[in-house]
């Protein structure tokens, strides 16, 4: 290959990485994943959860791309839906209209919310405001023992780690040791102390998958996307609705996350 023919193919190729990275923003991807847990009641076998996460609603990420979350959202015809954090990224005035449109999701028990630091960093207290006006339950540091199908497992929401106010045993506080324990966080690195705590199951965000992520050789040391665990506590880490500094995104397109959960085998049955 000359020089000449080099250069016209690494132009080639960076106008195709630059095209597909602003177009990809605006796509959605749904990301089925089913979840054993050892302690799910048998009744809840086969609940569907869809996490939603990242929003930034902001100049970034216009009303139409979290209208079209939320349709899809509701299509999956969830049993719970959990949102965990940043909603906005900077400005006051998009918290109203992205809690008025989020108003609009449907779950058979209910809409759960926690916060991410971007919330706190523009407006923690409004932001809560505006979504417990249209209905979404939001945990700061507190659970609840959820009830559906005549069982019931222990629900919690942490407050964000990021801005030094999370509040773990608080928030597990009233649960019981032999129960299955959900935990919606905005930060994954709660996982370590999830598990020490007897977690079952974190539900996080934050990461954006990276928002630009080029194939690695190496798996990176903390997870980015997907599903993981840290001895007997699993963690979901969706890639989120949104961007942030940039409105590019590259190999981790906009996620809603539809997780099955099922009941697994004890080890020592």
């Amino acid at each position: 290959m000359t020089r000449q023919n080099l250069w016209r193919a690494l132009a080639t190729s960076a106008i195709q990485i630059a095209r597909t990275a602003l177009a990809e923003p605006h796509s959605l991807t749904i990301e089925h994943c089913p979840i054993g847990l050892r302690r799910l009641p048998a009744p809840l076998d086969r609940f569907r959860i869809v996490h939603l996460s990242d929003f930034h609603h902001s100049p970034l990420t216009g009303r139409e791309q979290i209208e079209r979350a939320v349709e899809i959202a509701n299509s999956l015809n969830p049993d719970l839906i959990a949102l965990t954090g940043d909603y906005v990224s900077h400005e006051r005035e998009y918290a109203a209209p992205c809690a008025e449109i989020l108003g609009r999701l449907r779950a058979r028990f209910g809409v759960y919310a926690v916060l991410g630091n971007h919330d706190h960093w523009t407006d923690a207290p409004l932001i809560s405001d505006m979504l417990r006006a249209e209905g979404i339950k939001v945990l700061v540091n507190e659970g609840m023992r959820f009830e559906a199908h005549g069982a019931s497992f222990w629900l919690a929401g942490v407050d964000d780690a990021m801005v030094g106010l999370e509040d773990l045993p608080l928030a597990l506080a009233g649960s019981r040791e032999d129960e299955m324990k959900l935990l919606l966080a905005h930060n994954p690195t709660v996982l370590r102390r999830a598990s020490r705590l007897g977690v079952d199951l974190v539900l996080a965000g934050h990461t954006h998958g990276g928002q630009v992520a080029w194939p690695r050789r190496r798996p990176p040391r903390r997870l980015r996307q997907g599903l993981g665990r840290h001895g007997e506590t699993q963690i979901y880490v969706t890639r989120g609705i949104g961007t942030v500094v940039l409105p590019i995104r590259y190999g981790c397109p906009p996620e809603i996350s539809l997780l099955e959960l099922h009941c697994a085998p004890s080890p020592h049955a």
